[in-house]
């Protein structure tokens, strides 16, 4: 997989500006004051599927569409985010979509992707089965398969980090959740291609310790995870060519657990009044562990998303600050 030149990133751009509009970054006061560091968040909670997985169906399926215009169907695994996009983009291009997510998945993501005309089916105990389970449907039912990591994807998904980082002059560091890696092989792919210097720190859960066990070693390593608040980071095998990118790419990968996460959401709501959902919070929660050494500097999150289910969240925000 090759990084998008810049003129692949603004081509991309222009898809995803048919559909929705730049999401803001603000540099909220009261999170600079809590951490002593000028802190900006790129919110993709306000996509219009509350996460930026949007902006990368909308670029992946332009290209499908191009490359098999007869295709009539997909199918994809997801945790929520990547299959409402799936859902989204191939009711925009008059497609049928099949989104296989694990039992226990979230309702309010399910019900959404439901109402973006998807069929869902419930299959294993995580993203893995489920996504095993996917390629299994795909031969039989002839569906194309959606990749979660595609260079049509990345494309997409680095449009966030190119408007952040036109935005923001002089940032310092950024830090991207990590999931399957489109995010964070989308936030390189637009720092390179802006020629510009700030590092990228990739965040993982420590409950899903697969990508940060597979930077240190060089190489992937498929790693068991555990019941994480942060579903949407919850990988146990890493793609290989996202990891390919990560390694020159990312300057480190921080590992936060769930106490870290569910103050951040905690925090995000207190002091920006925005919802984050687990994987949404926890670039925050890495820059509040690293924060002493951050005194000073201009840095960034980019807050992937916002679609938590109602009890949960309420769960989180009766918790003690």
């Amino acid at each position: 997989m090759n990084l998008p030149t810049l003129a692949a990133l603004e081509e991309a751009a222009r898809l995803v500006y048919e559909v929705m509009p730049p999401t803001p970054q603000i540099c909220w006061p009261l999170l600079s004051q809590r951490l002593g560091v000028e802190l900006w968040i790129k919110h993709e909670n306000h996509t219009p599927l509350g996460a930026f997985k949007i902006r990368g169906g909308l670029v992946y399926f332009a290209d499908l569409k191009r490359r098999q215009p007869a295709i009539t169907g997909v199918i994809a695994a997801t945790r929520g985010n990547h299959g409402q996009s799936i859902a989204f983009a191939a009711r925009r291009h008059g497609l049928t979509a099949v989104v296989v997510v694990p039992h226990g998945n979230s309702r309010e993501k399910n019900a959404a992707m439901r109402a973006l005309g998807a069929e869902l089916i419930e299959h294993g105990r995580d993203y893995q089965e489920a996504l095993d389970h996917t390629l299994r449907l795909a031969a039989e039912r002839h569906l194309h398969l959606v990749p979660p990591v595609h260079e049509a994807i990345v494309a997409g998904v680095a449009t966030a980090a190119l408007e952040l980082l036109r935005a923001v002059p002089d940032l310092a560091v950024l830090y991207v959740p990590i999931g399957m890696g489109s995010g964070v092989c989308g936030a390189i792919a637009a720092r390179n291609a802006l020629g510009l210097r700030t590092e990228i720190v990739g965040v993982t859960a420590a409950a899903a310790p697969a990508y940060v066990q597979s930077f240190a070693a060089g190489r992937p390593i498929a790693a068991a995870v555990s019941p994480t608040i942060a579903d949407g980071l919850a990988c146990r095998a890493p793609d290989p060519a996202a990891l390919a990118l990560m390694l020159p790419g990312t300057a480190r990968i921080v590992s936060v657990d769930e106490s870290e996460i569910r103050a951040a959401m905690r925090h995000l709501f207190t002091d920006t009044h925005n919802v984050a959902e687990g994987a949404g919070a926890a670039a925050l929660a890495a820059v509040i562990r690293e924060s002493a050494g951050l005194q000073g500097r201009r840095v960034a999150v980019i807050q992937t998303g916002g679609n938590v289910d109602r009890p949960v969240f309420a769960g989180v925000l009766a918790e003690d600050a």
